[in-house]
């Protein structure tokens, strides 16, 4: 059938980019083989498939032409209560979804009114209300579902008479907590003798069936009703960049309940070959989900792109919502976006959730730890004088990244691991053979039990691992001169609770630092194979530190090195600063200051050696976001011991101003101006502005030469 639509339908051939992380071309991909001869029938794994339901389903052979059903009761009008007023939304929270479909949440009573051709009589007439989703309904896999009007006969859904008057009876309809999440098709049928008789198809009348955080049946469920205001309802959020001591804020419009972004949501399941009777289960949900936000194994929804080109789509810092991204995505039936990072990643993975009715917020960690081989340790090496050697520092440390948390129980897990847990679509290693990552309990990543599934390992080492920085001797021989436990995982955050202030959940994932419980932790998770550092390394008597400074793109200034003597005997170092252009994710780009300065330090003196830095030297090197990575090291003559301190300057762009007039009421126009200075000596050239608010005005770009 896939194979058929695409023949009849064909889509333009994308213009091949330049990337490794491209979707390749469609002549390139296998082509769909038959299930014959493998299984029984075709894989059932797409919610816009439709199966045939028979208005008429026989129990014997008829004599041709109708049989006499006048006499049965007779079907005339079928209402889903579906208007945003009506009683379904409002108490299933479901009103704000742009949709003319009814959409409830699962394990709560909706009602439904069923209008017959003469009053229902409970002794004589049988009828049942049927849900049925995917193209060949089964009772036992969950797509077949009838609900029946008396206690005497129930199914896995229960169905009671809330009302009746005269040929009209209100009903209302419970569904399991483990009900499939899609959109159903319903129908009435009525059981005569000689036969089922059934309504025709109405696709007006199709439910929309979430998951339900409001229930506590549902696996879902969160007993806070202003966490759920914020991680269901909330269309607006915040995400933190930056770095831990000069956080940024990023405005995105997540935008879960605009028109067809719910219908992309159930498509990226469909794209996912997800069978049906799965999509109950928010583990796997969520699990697949991770997989399917990014593109590099399944043709999913983001191409991830840390190069600085995007000549063939848009750049991630430009993207302000998730919505555009989606309905790009499902309108070209799965054709993967250009261009995304860690936190549009996020971002657009958060709307899934928050979506589909799954709690979920966006969590940004400082200082990052990523391409580590699944150990604790990241390793800078240096050479016999402490000067830092680029070649052989492969490993990176992010100055961020952004995952997302959902909530839910785990019933596959020991009592205590269920609640927040990580799911990331970023692509950075493979999980069971796939680009995803979790869902990973935080409770496990913060007590070291990384034995339990999904990729807890990679999260504690995310937030755990040490910075070692080691001295190669002339042989080869690499030996440990420092070790820094507090840098990576240095703060965890989140947007607060109903109002635009940050929330630290940094104690959600670690113990605080040097505590004997982050030390039992540590045990542990070496006990499951995760690799610590071993050597000890003594305590030097010099300090070098590198204080955080606020600096605008384009501006020269000091970086200040702090440093304390704290022996009662004079010391003398030969320092080394390096200050390198880098990408957000730690790696390097160009190197813009190099200075060696000589440092002379009476007893117990404290001094600070200033190193300027001109904008000239960095401005056209600069890449996305602005940062200027410093690293110094030296060696103290007397002791021969190492000094090191390291700091990620990240510089501020000029600002936007945003400015609305006119008389903010409904139905009145209003106008809005952004605001902008060029501060810098020269022209800025091809600049792109896109702009959105979320109800009130749709997506908008503008374009200046």
């Amino acid at each position: 059938m896939a194979d058929q639509e695409a023949r009849e339908n064909p889509t333009p051939t994308p213009t091949p980019t330049p990337t490794p992380a491209a979707a390749p071309p469609a002549a390139a991909r296998p082509k769909r083989v038959s299930h014959r001869g493998r299984t029984a029938g075709a894989k059932v794994s797409s919610n816009q498939q439709e199966g045939k339901v028979e208005e008429f389903e026989p129990f014997m052979l008829l004599p041709r032409g109708p049989p006499p059903l006048k006499e049965f009761l007779d079907i005339w009008d079928v209402d889903v209560l579906k208007r945003p007023q009506d009683i379904n939304k409002q108490a299933h929270h479901t009103h704000l979804y742009s949709s003319d479909f009814l959409i409830v949440r699962r394990a709560q009573e909706f009602q439904i009114k069923i209008t017959f051709d003469r009053p229902y009589k409970p002794a004589e007439d049988k009828f049942a209300v049927e849900f049925v989703i995917g193209p060949s309904p089964q009772y036992s896999k969950g797509t077949y579902i009838p609900v029946f009007p008396t206690e005497e006969r129930q199914s896995v859904w229960r169905g009671r008479i809330v009302e009746t008057s005269d040929n009209v009876i209100t009903m209302g309809i419970t569904t399991s907590p483990e009900c499939i999440v899609g959109k159903y098709m319903i129908y009435v049928s009525v059981v005569t003798p000689y036969g089922i008789r059934r309504t025709r198809r109405e696709p007006k009348s199709d439910i929309y069936i979430l998951f339900n955080p409001w229930s506590p049946a549902d696996p879902v469920f969160l007993d806070d009703e202003e966490e759920r205001e914020e991680c269901i309802m909330n269309e607006l959020g915040i995400i933190y960049h930056g770095t831990y001591d000069d956080v940024s804020e990023r405005a995105w419009n997540y935008g879960q309940f605009e028109f067809g972004v719910l219908d992309a949501c159930l498509f990226i399941m469909d794209k996912a070959d997800m069978p049906l009777s799965n999509r109950g289960d928010v583990i796997k949900v969520t699990r697949v989900a991770s997989a399917m936000l990014n593109s590099r194994d399944d043709d999913g929804v983001l191409v991830g792109n840390w190069s600085g080109d995007y000549t063939y789509g848009v750049p991630p810092t430009s993207w302000t919502g998730s919505v555009e991204i989606l309905l790009d995505y499902a309108g070209s039936r799965g054709t993967p976006v250009c261009y995304a990072q860690c936190w549009v990643y996020a971002a657009v993975f958060n709307t899934f959730l928050r979506c589909l009715g799954i709690p979920g917020r966006v969590v940004t960690n400082f200082f990052s730890a990523h391409d580590n081989d699944g150990n604790l340790k990241m390793d800078i090496i240096l050479d016999e004088n402490g000067k830092l050697d680029r070649n052989r520092t492969k490993d990176s440390i992010w100055n961020y990244h952004c995952w997302n948390e959902c909530f839910m129980a785990r019933s596959d897990l020991p009592p205590g691991f269920g609640g927040w847990q990580v799911v990331d679509a970023t692509p950075q290693e493979t999980s069971d053979g796939m680009f995803r990552c979790g869902p990973a309990s935080v409770a496990a990543v913060k007590h070291g039990q990384i034995c339990y599934p999904f990729d807890a390992p990679f999260v504690f080492a995310e937030v755990n691992s040490d910075v070692i920085f080691y001295r190669r001797q002339k042989d080869g021989t690499l030996e440990a001169v420092k070790v820094n436990q507090t840098h990576v995982g240095r703060m965890v955050l989140t947007k607060a609770v109903l109002h635009d202030g940050r929330r630290d959940i940094t104690d959600h994932y670690k113990f605080p630092e040097g505590s004997p419980e982050e030390r039992r932790v540590l045990e542990k998770a070496e006990e499951f194979g995760c690799q610590r550092e071993k050597a000890s390394v003594p305590q030097g008597d010099v300090e070098v530190e590198i204080p955080n400074l606020d600096v605008r793109v384009g501006d020269n200034f000091d970086v200040t090195l702090q440093f304390k003597n704290n022996s009662d005997q004079r010391r003398s170092a030969d320092v080394y600063i390096t200050g390198t252009v880098v990408y957000y994710t730690g790696v390097p780009s160009a190197e813009v200051l190099f200075k060696t300065p000589k440092v002379k330090l009476d007893p117990l003196q404290s001094k600070d050696e200033k190193v300027l830095v001109r904008g000239e030297d960095y401005m056209h090197k600069l890449v996305e976001q602005a940062n200027i990575h410093f690293i110094a090291t030296g060696k103290i003559k007397e002791t021969g011991q190492i000094i090191t301190a390291m700091k990620v300057i990240s510089m501020h762009n000029p600002k936007l101003i945003v400015k609305v007039t006119g008389s903010p009421r409904v139905s009145e126009e209003m106008y809005v101006s952004v605001e902008f200075t060029n501060p810098f000596k020269f022209s800025l050239e091809n600049v792109d502005l896109r702009m959105e608010g979320p109800g009130i005005m749709p997506f908008k770009r503008k374009q200046y030469r």
